[in-house]
């Protein structure tokens, strides 16, 4: 394997998207990521289609894009984790294994023996990393917990959103997933800080990850707004709460991202759409000015931009290094030339599709390239190489744990 964690094994007994998208990255990162799913059915994204990966004859497979967006690099391995003997398997690959990636609900693998303590019994040094909605503790541990909700519970949704007294005024939940793919991030992150703790101390540990303590924790500087000033942010559709302007704003043939930061940029701009007179006006003349005039500043802005095309205004703020850029659909994204010269999507064999495409991991390394060799594994794919190979099992061993329906 290539890629700087190449000597790490994760076991990913996690499903859906935060800690399938943590597993993810270790393999993208080059560890050997084991992914453990129930037999038959395997983890639920599998199923959340269309669209579904086509075979090399145009029909639906069994994997939903969903699942392919999260899965990459890993080797899929099926275990019934309900019997005693597919319980025993786990316990010998987590032995092996330096860390432990897991999404069930608090104590949840508790009745089949495979919680932290149990696993830390037989292996002293395993990174035990427990994803949920709520975390280990508190009066909501117990419940279940799904991104859309946190993005509600954890005040995303609150400031994300048209603003109210305008047209589409309402809460609105981001286009993806962000509160899972945040947490996988953290699971990252804390996950190789317990790595190095382990290379100094020689111990292992469970670590704690709440998708609700992620939302909150991530809120950034709109927390920080709250605790300042004591005032819940409003919602202000594209714009930004401490910057003016920094929001989508319409030209003559749609709109366009413009993202003033400073206050040459702001007299740069102006001068461009020909409106010097707001640069020169005191009410305008700092961000903090423009913030406070946002409401009286932001048409007059808008009433320039509308005079011209959206090429137009990019092709000239750009030249004036006024940061502006478009809003992109995803198609256009993927032939932006600068995404396809970063070598954004990647192509790599599949048993059934012939190739596959993903999105690369963004991390580029001058001494440890990553390789993208392995595209999610179909079902079970590596159950008997996983078995023989880190396990030891013999054929006959293989054989009648399949023929018992362990695997």
């Amino acid at each position: 394997m290539a890629g700087p964690l190449a000597h790490l094994k994760v076991l990913d007994l996690s499903r859906i998207l935060a800690g399938p998208w943590a597993g993810q990255v270790f393999a993208d990162f080059g560890a050997e990521v084991i992914k453990v799913e129930r037999p038959e059915r395997g983890d639920d994204t599998r199923h959340w289609g269309p669209p579904y990966l086509k075979d090399e004859k145009g029909n639906d497979t069994a994997d939903a894009a969903y699942y392919l967006s999260a899965n990459r690099g890993k080797k899929s391995v099926t275990v019934d984790i309900t019997t005693e003997d597919g319980q025993a398997l786990i316990k010998e690959m987590a032995a092996r294994c330096d860390i432990l990636l897991e999404n069930y609900k608090v104590d949840g693998l508790k009745k089949y023996g495979l919680d932290y303590e149990s696993i830390k019994a037989i292996n002293p040094g395993v990174i035990y990393c427990s994803i949920t909605g709520f975390g280990q503790t508190g009066p909501y541990k117990n419940r279940a917990g799904y991104d859309a909700m946190i993005q509600g519970m954890g005040g995303l949704m609150s400031i994300t959103g048209v603003p109210e007294g305008q047209p589409g005024a309402g809460p609105q939940k981001v286009g993806v997933a962000v509160a899972d793919l945040m947490t996988g991030m953290y699971a990252v992150s804390s996950v190789l800080a317990a790595v190095v703790h382990r290379q100094h101390t020689g111990v292992g540990q469970h670590i704690d990850l709440a998708l609700l303590d992620t939302q909150v924790s991530w809120l950034a500087n709109q927390a920080q707004n709250y605790l300042t000033s004591g005032k819940s942010p409003e919602r202000q559709g594209t714009g930004h709460p401490n910057i003016v302007p920094y929001q989508a704003v319409p030209s003559k043939d749609g709109y366009f991202m413009l993202a003033v930061g400073n206050d040459d940029q702001f007299k740069r701009f102006c001068g461009i759409a020909g409106v010097e007179e707001l640069a020169e006006n005191p009410a305008y003349g700092t961000n903090s000015a423009r913030v406070m005039a946002r409401e009286e500043l932001v048409p007059q802005i808008e009433a320039a931009t509308r005079k011209r095309d959206s090429a137009w205004w990019l092709q000239h703020l750009s030249d004036a290094h006024v940061p502006c850029g478009p809003i992109n659909t995803l198609e256009e994204v993927f032939a932006d030339p600068q995404v396809q010269a970063r070598g954004m999507v990647v192509e790599q064999d599949h048993p059934e599709a012939g190739k596959v495409k993903t999105v690369r991991n963004p991390v580029i390394f001058s001494e440890s390239a990553l390789d993208y060799t392995q595209a999610p594994p179909v079902l079970g794919e590596h159950t008997e190489e996983v078995l023989r190979d880190l396990l030891g099992k013999s054929d006959e061993q293989v054989e009648e744990l399949r023929n018992k329906s362990i695997v």
